[in-house]
């Protein structure tokens, strides 16, 4: 297990050296960019994307029945996920609008077929848990 570990920080630390050569070569506009939608990211996180899935997630364990919880938080994290990475693509003028190679997907089909995969395997999962629980009170 202690040889795993050595091997993983080592790949770790040489991605890490790969990604900080790949900032030094990159031009001072490049640069500012970067740090803006760095800085930009962490400040939506924390004033915005954080609070609201503490202040949902407090209120749904209050009102969710208990075994519905996990599958349900999970399927709404996998969501929010999902469109977050769909934004760009589906947002107008977002993801080089001036480049319609871009666009040349039915993106919208794509993230629908996965939000409605996603919540089916919640609804599949709280039917087997509802069918395991059931089983086992008899």
């Amino acid at each position: 297990m202690t040889a795993i570990r050595i091997l993983l920080v080592l790949l770790g630390v040489w991605l890490a050296g790969l990604g900080l050569t790949d900032l030094l070569r990159m031009n001072g506009t490049d640069l500012l960019s970067i740090v803006f939608w760095f800085a930009g990211g962490i400040l939506v996180h924390d004033a915005v994307f954080a609070p609201l899935c503490a202040a949902l997630g407090s209120a749904g364990r209050r009102r969710l029945p208990r075994r519905a919880w996990a599958p349900l938080a999970c399927g709404a994290v996998c969501t929010v996920t999902l469109i977050a990475i769909a934004v760009p693509v589906l947002v107008p003028g977002g993801a080089n609008a001036d480049n319609p190679t871009i666009r040349d997907r039915p993106y919208l089909l794509g993230l629908t077929i996965a939000v409605v995969t996603v919540w089916a395997l919640v609804a599949l999962s709280r039917v087997g848990s509802h069918l395991t629980h059931r089983s086992e009170s008899h």
